[in-house]
């Protein structure tokens, strides 16, 4: 029996969806899984930091005393 680099082999019904048989549709499969968990992940984040955005100049009170010309009673 030879076997040649270019001879393919017979594929079965049941081989043809098996995920660990054909390194190809695995390579695929892992690639555009790890595409859609690098989207995911990219979002994720934008919408943690869109959530968590600046929301502007809080009003606090300044003690008169502590201000660069101080205000004293």
């Amino acid at each position: 029996m030879s076997h040649h680099p270019n001879e393919e082999k017979e594929v079965t019904g049941e081989q043809q969806y098996d995920f660990t048989y054909s390194w190809v549709k695995t390579s695929r499969f892992i690639y555009y899984l790890s595409v859609a968990l690098l989207v995911a992940f990219i979002f994720g984040n934008c919408f943690r930091l869109y959530r968590q955005r600046y929301k502007g100049k809080p009003d606090i009170e300044i003690q008169g005393s502590t201000k660069y010309v101080p205000e004293y009673k």
